[in-house]
């Protein structure tokens, strides 16, 4: 049965858009975030090929300058949102971020990208967002994220370490959508890194060690 969504304001219908921009995301009815990688993939994409008409005036350490400035932070911003969508959006960023490595790289189409990332040491997209998500939670263990953050997360009782308390959610719900508020993945995830990251005494040795375990997690040897 067809839900009738209209308002009544002032004597005038007011019909509900299908989707809304707040602090430069866009969010759909369903919240499936598909129109925000959508417009992500526009707008980096549209840097590319501006940066590629200039390329050959550039040497490798400016073109991958400006692919960071305007490419990359395309791809990072609020990029926590996309955590645990499907592959089939996640890889939308991902070609994004592989067509960027070829420009900096000069690296031919039908050449593999994955040898090429790494030389870059450029973490995919997917370990993008685990690090984004990480470093918020390094934040709210050290005081330094919002308060509202913060009561999401409980701590163990450990005085060695911090760890954190996984909270209950029906199993039902973890096939979908249920794990990946922050209070679900964030305990996760953090829980799950090794001691020596979780102990980190500040936040840029944490970032350091924390891309290190990521880098090996998505490179391999």
């Amino acid at each position: 049965m067809a839900v009738n969504r209209t308002v009544q304001f002032d004597g005038t219908r007011v019909q509900p858009a299908a989707t809304a921009r707040n602090l430069g995301v866009m969010i759909n009815e369903n919240a499936t975030m598909a129109s925000q990688v959508s417009s992500q993939c526009r707008s980096a994409s549209h840097a590319l090929w501006r940066i590629g008409k200039i390329r050959k005036l550039l040497d490798r350490q400016a073109t991958e300058k400006l692919v960071h400035a305007f490419i990359t932070s395309r791809l990072d911003y609020c990029n926590s949102l996309v955590f645990g969508l499907p592959s089939k959006l996640l890889d939308k960023l991902q070609l994004i971020q592989n067509s960027a490595a070829r420009l900096v790289t000069r690296t031919k189409l039908r050449d593999h990208i994955t040898p090429v990332r790494r030389s870059l040491h450029w973490l995919p997209v997917e370990q993008r967002v685990v690090f984004k998500i990480l470093c918020i939670t390094f934040k709210t263990v050290h005081g330094g994220a919002p308060i509202y953050l913060t009561e999401l997360l409980t701590r163990t009782r450990s005085k060695r370490e911090v760890r954190f308390v996984m909270p209950k959610v029906a199993e039902k719900s973890l096939v979908s959508y249920g794990d990946r508020p922050f209070k679900i993945c964030a305990p996760r995830m953090w829980n799950g890194l090794p001691r020596n990251v979780r102990q980190a005494d500040n936040f840029n040795t944490f970032k350091s060690c924390l891309k290190t375990n990521l880098f090996k997690i998505a490179y391999p040897i």
